[in-house]
């Protein structure tokens, strides 16, 4: 059948052949079996409601065997046959530019090449879902290909609700995952639902179809790596990061990211990988410059590589903790640590413990989860006194925001500090007060084209408009700019670019209305073949209210609270977004955070002009504006800045209270 009418068709007019498990693409683990027989009995007969009746008899047999088997319905048999990629905007069969957009968007996630599950639909981070099962996926494009300009498709957690009427400056699809009752968001709810077929965990960009392949973390990375260096080091901007070595791990769930962003920052770093299969993924991408099974070949190599100054990323196939084990045995500290594993997602292979090889321990999440459970538990406590003896020794180390220390906490690790966890969250102490108070964060790109000429374009485009407003900036937002110039500069060099035609970097207010404008201009003057779709990852500015990630730095009570991303979410709507997400999860996991996400397609008419203005200025300042009010220097600057620039802005502003004030009056008190 060719694509276009495949991929138009829904729901097939004649059951497909089964199709077994291809063993060429990476697996989901089996989720261990958490239902009850009438929970097993509701989860089949959700899944069933998609088919006529006359195949229930058929599908049903097959569809318990996956619940069994697998922990999941994942509907293989309905896997399509063509290739999961990216295509350019014209080859969809839709009379709309921006169903068409959100339709590659959504292919890209699932694109085998971008995806870490791509036939159980998980494109990152262990979890992150983008559909719940492979029915879900052909409806949605059916939907996406009959939809009218004044048409909203509706998504409630992976599921298409259907097209409704609506207008032309309503959003095209609006996103919701996980969005719980509060009292029935842990993690042990997470699982069952997802069972059942009744909810998802979207991550952020999987969910929302804004995951542009493992470039966005680099790019994360890359800046987290070197604001690290000054804030902890005292490195400059003209020092470079030779001669550091940087110990992290995880290789699988959130792309391999450390590896790249190392080398580019001019860093040695080495990343432990229990899983061999992303390992050699890794090295084979170029992206690991070696890779070793032997702790002492390791550590000789990253040894060597710091004498000469020499940026190089060592992959080490086995376990963090033996890494760092052996580190404080032979007398190595490294300059700076962190952990990259999915541990927003623990128990069903996030993290794999200290003991176990990778086979081993999804043998025992299948068959005694709870043994498995104390096995984290226990490489937790062991990963933590490991990382306090280093830090002793003068390691600096800091959470990425993925739950490490979360879940060490929980593990009854030696974590906490007067009340509080004895490292800062990488938002906490640099992202947050060096980026985001100052409204710098994750600006992104996909040209639709799919054309490398339309990158190098906007490329060109959005460095031209940085060094612009570098020259003209405040010397504290500066070097903010000037290591994004240097990103752009050097972006294509890295070959970065995994699936669509995709870029990155961060920007504030200014910087993201002024590349995205000259965009639309670009488009409407033919410089830029083809519409460009814009959109950000979830550690941002204002998108995300998380305590340990985004918000971390959020510090006058309100960091557990989610104003802040439905206001985004709600805002981007009414302002001009093409599409819009509201999540329950994101980077520290289900339960502990509430995402806002928007897809904004250019098309370089006046209308994509008008959402540039009222939506992009929003999505940044909201943000802004919340930080301003927790009492954040930066974003009282920042906030300040943009209601000089626009009379229609005026936020409320704190005012400071004299901390001898309070001293007074408290002391007073007793």
């Amino acid at each position: 059948m060719p694509f276009a009418d495949e991929i138009s068709e829904g729901v097939p007019v004649e059951l497909p052949p089964p199709r077994p498990i291809d063993p060429s693409v990476s697996h989901a683990p089996k989720r261990p079996q958490v239902l009850s027989d009438t929970e097993r009995r509701l989860a089949l007969e959700n899944a069933l409601r998609y088919f006529p009746k006359e195949w229930h008899s058929t599908l049903a047999s097959e569809f318990l065997e996956e619940l069994d088997e697998l922990g999941h319905i994942y509907m293989h048999r309905f896997r399509p046959s063509y290739a999961m990629r990216a295509r350019p905007i014209s080859e969809y069969p839709t009379g709309l530019d921006s169903a068409a957009a959100i339709m590659l968007m959504i292919q890209n996630n699932l694109d085998p090449d971008v995806a870490q599950f791509p036939h159980e639909l998980v494109t990152y981070g262990a979890n992150g879902t983008v559909f719940q099962n492979w029915i879900q996926y052909r409806l949605t494009m059916h939907y996406l290909c009959r939809m009218a300009h004044d048409q909203t498709l509706v998504m409630y957690s992976g599921h298409p609700l259907g097209l409704f009427p609506s207008d032309g400056g309503s959003p095209r699809v609006v996103v919701t995952n996980g969005m719980v009752i509060p009292n029935y968001s842990t993690q042990e709810d997470y699982e069952r639902m997802s069972a059942m077929g009744v909810s998802q965990y979207g991550q952020m960009t999987a969910g929302s179809y804004m995951y542009i392949g493992p470039q966005g973390i680099v790019h994360g990375t890359t800046i987290t790596i070197l604001n690290a260096a000054r804030k902890y080091l005292g490195r400059t901007c003209d020092d470079g990061l030779g001669g550091i070595l940087f110990v992290t791990s995880g290789l699988g769930g959130m792309s391999g990211a450390q590896a790249k962003a190392s080398v580019i920052a001019g860093a040695v770093c080495i990343i432990a990988e229990v899983d061999p299969h992303p390992a050699r993924k890794r090295y084979e991408q170029g992206w690991l410059t070696e890779l070793h099974e032997d702790l002492e070949s390791l550590v000789n190599s990253a040894i060597e590589a710091q004498k000469n100054r020499e940026a190089a990323s060592l992959g080490y196939v086995g376990n963090i903790v033996d890494l760092l084990e052996y580190l404080i045995e032979v007398g190595v500290c490294p300059d700076i640590a962190s952990d990259q594993t999915s541990l927003h997602n623990p128990w069903l292979g996030g993290y794999i413990p200290a003991g176990l090889t990778f086979d081993q321990a999804h043998e025992l999440i299948r068959n005694d989860p709870l043994a498995f459970k104390e096995k984290v538990r226990e490489s937790l406590r062991r990963q933590i006194d490991a990382i306090n003896r280093l830090s002793s020794e003068g390691m600096r180390f800091w959470d990425y925001g993925n739950a490490f220390l979360l879940e060490a906490s929980r593990a009854g690790a030696d974590v906490m500090q007067e009340g509080r966890f004895r490292y800062p969250s990488y938002v906490e102490d640099i992202m947050g007060p060096m980026c985001f108070d100052y409204g710098f964060g994750p600006f992104r790109w996909v040209c639709c084209s799919g054309g490398d000429d339309d990158l190098r374009a906007t490329d060109a485009i959005a460095k031209g408009i940085l060094e612009g407003l570098s020259r003209a900036s405040p010397d504290v937002v500066r070097t903010q700019y000037q290591d994004n110039i240097k990103w752009i500069s050097d972006a294509e060099k890295h070959n970065l670019v995994v699936g669509s035609k995709a870029r990155i970097l961060y920007a504030d207010e200014v910087g993201r209305r002024k590349i995205a404008s000259a965009f639309n201009t670009a488009i409407s003057e033919g410089r830029v073949s083809a519409p460009v779709v814009l959109g950000r990852d979830h550690h941002d500015v204002g998108g995300t209210d998380s305590p340990f990630r985004e918000t971390a730095n959020i510090l006058d009570g309100s960091m557990f609270t989610a104003d802040m991303s439905v206001q985004n979410f709600v805002g981007d709507a009414f302002r001009g977004a093409t599409w819009v997400s509201l999540h329950n999860g994101g980077g520290v996991g289900w339960g502990e955070v509430i995402n806002g996400g928007f897809g904004l397609v250019l098309d370089g008419s006046q209308d994509s002009q008008r959402s540039i203005d009222s939506m992009i200025s929003w999505d940044v300042n909201n943000g802004l504006a919340r930080r301003s009010w927790a009492r954040n220097d930066g974003a009282q600057f920042a906030i300040s800045r943009a209601m000089e620039a626009n009379s229609k802005l005026e936020v409320t502003m704190p005012n400071k209270v004299e901390e001898k004030l309070l001293e007074d009056v408290f002391n007073h008190s007793r």
